[in-house]
Protein backbone atom coordinates (compact mmCIF):
# COMPACT_ATOMS: atom_id res chain seq x y z
CA UNK A 1 0.00 0.00 0.00
CA UNK A 2 1.08 3.37 -1.32
CA UNK A 3 2.24 6.07 1.62
CA UNK A 4 -0.02 8.94 2.09
CA UNK A 5 1.19 12.30 1.64
CA UNK A 6 -0.85 15.63 2.44
CA UNK A 7 0.13 18.68 0.12
CA UNK A 8 -1.09 21.88 1.26
CA UNK A 9 -0.49 25.14 -1.73
CA UNK A 10 -3.40 27.59 -2.44
CA UNK A 11 -2.38 27.44 -5.99
CA UNK A 12 -3.50 24.64 -8.54
CA UNK A 13 -1.01 24.90 -10.94
CA UNK A 14 1.93 24.14 -7.88
CA UNK A 15 -0.84 21.04 -6.70
CA UNK A 16 -0.82 19.73 -9.62
CA UNK A 17 2.90 19.96 -10.28
CA UNK A 18 3.71 18.23 -6.62
CA UNK A 19 0.62 15.58 -7.46
CA UNK A 20 2.63 14.56 -11.08
CA UNK A 21 6.03 13.94 -9.41
CA UNK A 22 4.42 12.11 -6.46
CA UNK A 23 1.43 10.37 -7.80
CA UNK A 24 3.58 7.26 -8.80
CA UNK A 25 4.70 6.63 -5.68
CA UNK A 26 3.10 8.24 -2.87
CA UNK A 27 -1.19 8.28 -2.41
CA UNK A 28 -1.52 11.96 -2.91
CA UNK A 29 -4.02 14.39 -1.04
CA UNK A 30 -4.32 17.78 -1.25
CA UNK A 31 -5.62 21.05 0.32
CA UNK A 32 -5.63 24.61 -0.73
CA UNK A 33 -5.33 26.06 2.83
CA UNK A 34 -4.45 25.09 6.51
CA UNK A 35 -8.26 24.72 7.26
CA UNK A 36 -8.97 22.11 4.28
CA UNK A 37 -5.48 20.28 5.78
CA UNK A 38 -6.65 20.15 8.97
CA UNK A 39 -10.29 18.47 7.85
CA UNK A 40 -7.99 15.74 5.88
CA UNK A 41 -5.36 15.04 9.17
CA UNK A 42 -9.08 13.96 11.18
CA UNK A 43 -10.76 11.54 8.35
CA UNK A 44 -7.23 10.53 6.48
CA UNK A 45 -3.77 8.91 8.15
CA UNK A 46 -0.75 10.96 6.45
CA UNK A 47 2.98 9.86 6.71
CA UNK A 48 4.29 13.03 5.88
CA UNK A 49 3.42 16.74 4.78
CA UNK A 50 4.34 19.00 2.30
CA UNK A 51 3.25 22.65 3.00
CA UNK A 52 3.44 26.13 1.38
CA UNK A 53 4.55 28.70 3.44
CA UNK A 54 2.55 31.54 1.89
CA UNK A 55 -1.20 31.31 1.98
CA UNK A 56 -4.02 33.36 2.85
CA UNK A 57 -5.29 33.07 6.20
CA UNK A 58 -3.22 30.57 8.51
CA UNK A 59 0.66 30.33 6.59
CA UNK A 60 2.68 27.59 6.69
CA UNK A 61 5.11 28.22 9.55
CA UNK A 62 1.90 28.55 11.93
CA UNK A 63 0.69 25.37 10.47
CA UNK A 64 3.24 23.68 11.34
CA UNK A 65 4.06 25.24 14.55
CA UNK A 66 0.36 24.15 15.09
CA UNK A 67 0.78 20.19 14.11
CA UNK A 68 4.13 19.99 15.90
CA UNK A 69 2.41 20.97 19.11
CA UNK A 70 -0.55 18.72 18.37
CA UNK A 71 -0.35 15.11 20.25
CA UNK A 72 -2.07 13.58 17.70
CA UNK A 73 -0.08 15.00 14.56
CA UNK A 74 3.41 15.83 16.04
CA UNK A 75 4.65 12.77 15.15
CA UNK A 76 4.35 13.23 11.05
CA UNK A 77 7.06 14.77 8.91
CA UNK A 78 6.71 18.16 7.46
CA UNK A 79 8.81 19.51 4.44
CA UNK A 80 7.93 23.66 3.55
CA UNK A 81 7.94 24.80 0.74
CA UNK A 82 8.76 28.33 -0.05
CA UNK A 83 10.21 31.02 -2.32
CA UNK A 84 11.18 33.45 0.97
CA UNK A 85 14.62 31.49 0.68
CA UNK A 86 16.29 33.44 3.61
CA UNK A 87 18.77 32.01 5.88
CA UNK A 88 16.83 34.17 8.18
CA UNK A 89 13.56 31.70 6.95
CA UNK A 90 15.02 28.25 6.74
CA UNK A 91 15.89 28.79 10.58
CA UNK A 92 12.76 30.15 11.28
CA UNK A 93 10.59 27.05 9.84
CA UNK A 94 12.90 24.56 11.93
CA UNK A 95 12.86 26.25 15.13
CA UNK A 96 9.05 25.89 14.94
CA UNK A 97 9.61 21.73 13.91
CA UNK A 98 9.41 21.70 10.00
CA UNK A 99 11.92 18.48 9.29
CA UNK A 100 12.55 20.04 6.18
CA UNK A 101 12.83 23.68 4.23
CA UNK A 102 12.54 23.10 0.62
CA UNK A 103 13.74 26.44 -1.52
CA UNK A 104 11.66 27.36 -4.62
CA UNK A 105 12.26 27.07 -7.61
CA UNK A 106 13.55 23.40 -6.85
CA UNK A 107 13.93 20.29 -8.55
CA UNK A 108 11.56 16.95 -8.63
CA UNK A 109 14.77 15.00 -7.70
CA UNK A 110 15.42 16.80 -5.06
CA UNK A 111 11.99 16.86 -3.19
CA UNK A 112 11.90 13.22 -4.49
CA UNK A 113 14.84 12.40 -2.52
CA UNK A 114 13.78 14.35 0.37
CA UNK A 115 10.39 12.63 0.87
CA UNK A 116 11.96 9.32 0.86
CA UNK A 117 14.82 10.14 3.26
CA UNK A 118 12.13 11.33 5.87
CA UNK A 119 9.89 8.32 5.07
CA UNK A 120 12.99 5.85 5.43
CA UNK A 121 13.66 7.17 9.07
CA UNK A 122 10.22 6.88 10.09
CA UNK A 123 10.77 3.63 8.68
CA UNK A 124 13.79 2.84 11.06
CA UNK A 125 12.44 4.29 14.44
CA UNK A 126 9.47 2.11 14.06
CA UNK A 127 11.33 -1.14 12.49
CA UNK A 128 13.83 -0.57 15.43
CA UNK A 129 10.45 -0.48 17.79
CA UNK A 130 9.15 -3.52 16.88
CA UNK A 131 12.25 -5.46 17.14
CA UNK A 132 13.31 -3.94 20.91
CA UNK A 133 10.14 -1.50 22.00
CA UNK A 134 11.40 0.93 24.31
CA UNK A 135 15.28 -0.19 24.29
CA UNK A 136 17.21 3.28 24.06
CA UNK A 137 14.47 4.67 21.66
CA UNK A 138 15.34 8.32 23.19
CA UNK A 139 18.59 7.92 20.76
CA UNK A 140 16.43 6.98 17.86
CA UNK A 141 13.03 9.19 18.10
CA UNK A 142 12.21 11.51 14.96
CA UNK A 143 11.13 14.24 17.85
CA UNK A 144 11.15 14.79 21.56
CA UNK A 145 7.17 14.28 21.40
CA UNK A 146 7.80 10.69 20.61
CA UNK A 147 10.33 9.72 22.90
CA UNK A 148 8.04 12.15 25.48
CA UNK A 149 5.04 9.51 24.61
CA UNK A 150 6.95 5.96 24.49
CA UNK A 151 8.58 6.77 28.14
CA UNK A 152 5.00 7.40 29.41
CA UNK A 153 3.41 4.45 27.73
CA UNK A 154 6.03 2.52 28.74
CA UNK A 155 5.69 3.53 32.43
CA UNK A 156 1.86 2.89 31.91
CA UNK A 157 2.52 -1.00 30.86
CA UNK A 158 5.36 -1.36 33.26
CA UNK A 159 2.92 -0.27 36.13
CA UNK A 160 -0.27 -2.86 35.00
CA UNK A 161 2.18 -5.01 33.67
CA UNK A 162 0.67 -7.72 35.56
CA UNK A 163 -2.72 -7.13 35.22
CA UNK A 164 -3.81 -9.97 32.14
CA UNK A 165 -6.84 -7.63 31.25
CA UNK A 166 -4.63 -4.29 30.89
CA UNK A 167 -7.27 -3.19 27.85
CA UNK A 168 -6.06 -0.17 25.24
CA UNK A 169 -9.37 1.84 26.88
CA UNK A 170 -6.72 2.12 30.05
CA UNK A 171 -4.05 2.68 27.82
CA UNK A 172 -5.53 5.36 25.86
CA UNK A 173 -7.42 7.02 29.07
CA UNK A 174 -4.13 7.00 31.18
CA UNK A 175 -1.97 8.89 27.74
CA UNK A 176 -5.14 11.59 27.50
CA UNK A 177 -6.20 10.21 23.92
CA UNK A 178 -9.11 8.71 22.41
CA UNK A 179 -8.51 5.31 21.33
CA UNK A 180 -8.62 5.65 17.84
CA UNK A 181 -6.32 9.00 18.27
CA UNK A 182 -4.38 6.96 20.91
CA UNK A 183 -4.20 3.44 18.02
CA UNK A 184 -2.63 5.72 15.32
CA UNK A 185 -0.21 7.52 17.28
CA UNK A 186 1.32 3.94 18.58
CA UNK A 187 0.95 2.75 15.21
CA UNK A 188 3.01 5.52 13.46
CA UNK A 189 5.39 5.29 15.77
CA UNK A 190 6.22 1.61 16.52
CA UNK A 191 4.31 -0.02 13.36
CA UNK A 192 2.43 -1.71 15.80
CA UNK A 193 -1.26 -2.27 17.27
CA UNK A 194 -1.22 -1.47 20.76
CA UNK A 195 -2.10 -4.83 21.88
CA UNK A 196 0.87 -5.82 19.98
CA UNK A 197 3.35 -3.43 21.48
CA UNK A 198 1.92 -4.53 25.22
CA UNK A 199 2.76 -8.11 24.42
CA UNK A 200 6.19 -7.37 23.31
CA UNK A 201 7.02 -5.40 26.58
CA UNK A 202 5.58 -8.35 28.31
CA UNK A 203 7.49 -10.87 26.57
CA UNK A 204 10.99 -8.65 26.98
CA UNK A 205 10.14 -8.77 30.81
CA UNK A 206 9.83 -12.07 30.84
CA UNK A 207 13.03 -12.22 29.25
CA UNK A 208 14.80 -10.72 31.76
CA UNK A 209 12.98 -12.34 34.39
CA UNK A 210 14.11 -15.78 33.09
CA UNK A 211 17.90 -14.05 33.05
CA UNK A 212 17.37 -14.16 36.44
CA UNK A 213 16.76 -17.24 37.16
CA UNK A 214 15.32 -17.24 40.55
CA UNK A 215 11.61 -18.44 39.09
CA UNK A 216 9.44 -20.99 37.75
CA UNK A 217 8.11 -20.44 33.99
CA UNK A 218 4.47 -20.67 35.52
CA UNK A 219 5.69 -17.57 38.06
CA UNK A 220 7.10 -15.47 35.11
CA UNK A 221 4.02 -15.59 33.20
CA UNK A 222 2.15 -14.78 36.05
CA UNK A 223 4.45 -11.79 37.20
CA UNK A 224 4.02 -10.60 32.99
CA UNK A 225 0.31 -10.45 32.70
CA UNK A 226 0.17 -14.20 31.20
CA UNK A 227 -2.77 -15.94 32.64
CA UNK A 228 -2.32 -19.42 30.83
CA UNK A 229 1.21 -20.70 30.70
CA UNK A 230 0.18 -22.16 27.25
CA UNK A 231 -0.62 -18.76 25.70
CA UNK A 232 2.91 -17.02 27.18
CA UNK A 233 4.71 -20.17 25.89
CA UNK A 234 3.21 -19.37 22.61
CA UNK A 235 3.92 -15.90 22.30
CA UNK A 236 7.47 -16.42 23.75
CA UNK A 237 8.45 -18.88 20.83
CA UNK A 238 6.72 -16.56 17.87
CA UNK A 239 8.92 -13.53 19.41
CA UNK A 240 12.18 -15.07 20.70
CA UNK A 241 11.85 -17.82 18.20
CA UNK A 242 12.71 -20.38 21.16
CA UNK A 243 10.70 -21.82 23.85
CA UNK A 244 11.34 -20.17 27.55
CA UNK A 245 12.67 -23.61 28.27
CA UNK A 246 15.29 -23.08 25.41
CA UNK A 247 15.21 -19.54 25.85
CA UNK A 248 16.74 -20.41 29.19
CA UNK A 249 19.24 -23.41 28.24
CA UNK A 250 20.59 -20.78 25.97
CA UNK A 251 21.76 -18.36 28.87
CA UNK A 252 23.06 -21.12 30.97
CA UNK A 253 25.09 -22.43 28.15
CA UNK A 254 26.56 -18.82 26.96
CA UNK A 255 27.20 -18.79 30.94
CA UNK A 256 28.99 -22.14 30.43
CA UNK A 257 31.12 -20.55 27.68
Amino acid sequence: MKETLLIIDDQEDILHFLDEILADRYRVITARNADEALKVLQDDVVQLIISDVMMPGMDGFALCDLLKRNVDYCHIPIILLTAKNSFRSKIEGLEIGADAYIGKPFSPELLLVQVSNLLKNRDKVREHAANAPFDHLHLQMQSKSDEQFLEKLNSCIHEHIRDPNLSVDLLADYMGMSRPTFYRRVKAVANLSPKELVDQVRLKKAAELIAENDLKIFQVANKVGYSSQTVFGQNFHKYFKRTPKEYMAMLKAKLRN
